[in-house]
């Protein structure tokens, strides 16, 4: 940090160091192994020219984690997009979502949310990533690191006042919830992401429980044709918004009717171009217009 006092730091909780061993140091090269065969013909390649792009440290408070950092080279004070993974990590089809939306004029970041239980590029198996790793990673740890990454962001070219945050899948969730949790956030979107479910001891809240708490609007961006997103529950998640203050009924959602879940992945064979770019459009507006 650079000492500065503002009203964005303020607003985040202090960062208080603990230091632990933690079990992924550094990221993962090219996809990872559980989201299957990997779709060449599709699968977007975003260069580094012009940017600044790669592998950061972030201070977290248990020690440190790792994170893709892309942003415009030579410029200062730009908005701040922190940038949730899949379920499958920090692997370089979110490396690339950085690489886009620095190419846009942002800093965006993805930290490695997973550091401290393990490293998701290794499974083979959706299910038992799920059950052996993802299911151990607490909500709270990852709204704090999420606060860390901001920090750093701010301390390190990005605004400390523009703060936006995007994510897909399970990052889709936590889009939700970092909006209600975060004071300083300013807009979210989020990408199919799990808004119903049966509360955890270290997932206790979902997306439909804090709807109404939300400090930052959200565009949810869905898939008609989800089958683990029903339509039935964004109608109750645009229920709980409706009882929300400002942010909250500014959220809104845009339902890709003949979409799968997971439909901008563009490495997977569910990706669905038109959709994808449609809600990649529409994301940069929602930012443009909030940040």
């Amino acid at each position: 940090m650079d000492g500065l006092s503002t009203e964005f730091d303020s607003l985040l909780p202090p960062l208080s160091l603990n230091r632990r061993g933690f079990l992924t140091t550094s990221l993962a090269g090219g996809f990872a192994l559980a989201a299957g065969p990997v779709m060449a013909q599709t699968a977007i390649r975003t260069d580094t020219a012009g940017l600044v792009a790669g592998e950061v440290k972030i201070p977290v408070r248990d020690g440190g984690i790792p994170a893709y950092r892309a942003a415009p080279a030579g410029k200062k004070n730009v908005p701040v997009i922190l940038v949730v993974q899949e379920i499958f990590g920090v692997h370089e089809y979110i490396k690339d979502v950085c690489r886009r939306w620095a190419k846009a004029g942002y800093m965006a970041v993805a930290p490695e949310l997973y550091a401290r239980q393990g490293d998701p590029s290794k499974y083979t198996e959706i299910a038992k990533l799920q059950a052996e790793l993802v299911s151990k990673v607490p909500d709270e740890q990852v709204l704090a690191d999420l606060d860390a990454t901001a920090r750093w962001a701010g301390a390190h070219g990005g605004s400390r006042t523009r703060l936006g945050i995007t994510g897909f899948c399970w990052g889709g969730r936590i889009v939700w919830l970092y909006a209600a949790h975060n004071p300083a956030v300013k807009a979210g979107v989020a990408w199919y992401g799990r808004l119903v479910g049966q509360p955890t001891p270290l997932q206790p809240r979902n997306p439909v429980d804090v709807a109404a708490q939300l400090k930052a609007p959200v565009l949810g961006l869905y898939g008609g044709e989800d089958a683990g997103i029903p339509v039935p529950t964004i109608n109750a998640m645009k229920e709980a918004l409706s009882k929300g203050g400002p942010a909250a009924r500014e959220s809104t959602f845009v339902l890709f009717r003949n979409a799968p879940h997971a439909f901008h992945a563009d490495y997977r064979p569910s990706y669905r171009e038109a959709e994808a770019k449609e809600g990649w459009s529409l994301a940069q507006d929602w930012f443009a217009r909030h940040l």
